[in-house]
């Protein structure tokens, strides 16, 4: 190998994986964030001016995402807290096409739709894999996390097309992607189905299955939910994922994950 080629290699892998071991806990801590944002967003938007409000989730993301490339691996608060904004800033964004662009929650959701599947190909294009194992360069970094916000537009548009545009409420909206949810994972288990399209698709789902349910936890009565309030859903949901962080962070239970060589 001659020396320039060397070079490019070394400087394309300088890093350790920068995403956790898919386990259960990855799901739920994946499924907690999902909700907590959901609920979060609205409580802001609700509770000042909205265009604050998105300035300050804008903000945030950037805070976050900024903290995350400057690391070299993969760090459990930090990784988190990026999911965390992301779920918030992307709720945001979802509702701002719909309630300030006025477009319908079917016409977000097929538009999120094409350009998560845009942005797949284009990964795919580039780096000839689209394996969460695989995120050990800055750019492969770029592209997941890209298509994470991508996951989070398009879950929280398909969910409140099924719960709003469909008329299914917020724990039906919970149900039919619960279900929708499990397919990938039996699919996976029982089938043998592709285990990268198996994650994508299970990660898509658990933005709806989280904001459906938590949107009908903290949702009043008159709007078909239990009436808890998104003030007190969102402090007990981040009460939970910072114990669950916490717990990570000191057992790296979420650690272990096996690099791809370059060539992957």
């Amino acid at each position: 190998m001659n020396k320039s080629l060397s070079a490019t290699l070394h400087r394309a892998q300088p890093m350790l994986s920068k995403v956790p071991e898919v386990t259960v806990f990855f799901w739920i801590t994946k499924l907690l964030t999902t909700g907590m944002g959901e609920v979060f967003s609205d409580y802001l938007v609700n509770h000042m001016n909205p265009i604050i409000a998105v300035a300050l989730g804008l903000v945030g993301l950037v805070a976050s995402l900024v903290l995350q490339f400057l690391v070299r691996r993969y760090v459990t608060w930090i990784y988190w807290l990026v999911v965390v904004m992301v779920s918030i800033f992307g709720t945001m964004a979802a509702d701002f096409v719909h309630v300030v662009l006025g477009i319908p929650h079917i016409v977000t959701t097929v538009f999120f739709a094409a350009a998560l599947a845009v942005i797949f190909v284009i990964w795919r294009a580039f780096e000839k894999t689209l394996s969460v194992h695989s995120i050990y360069t800055t750019r492969r970094e770029v592209f997941y996390w890209s298509t994470v916000l991508g996951t989070f537009a398009l879950g929280t548009a398909a969910g409140d097309m099924t719960a709003s545009t469909m008329h299914l409420g917020y724990f039906s909206s919970g149900i039919l992607f619960a279900v929708l949810l499990a397919i990938p994972a039996l699919g996976y288990w029982l089938f043998g189905l592709n285990e990268i399209f198996a994650f994508w698709f299970a990660y898509i789902m658990t933005r709806p299955v989280g904001a459906s349910f938590s949107d009908w936890v903290s949702a009043s009565p008159k709007h078909g939910g239990v009436g808890l309030g998104e003030g007190p859903v969102s402090l007990v949901m981040t009460i939970i994922i910072v114990v669950l962080v916490g717990y990570l962070t000191i057992s790296k239970k979420d650690q272990g994950v096996k690099e791809e060589s370059a060539a992957a």
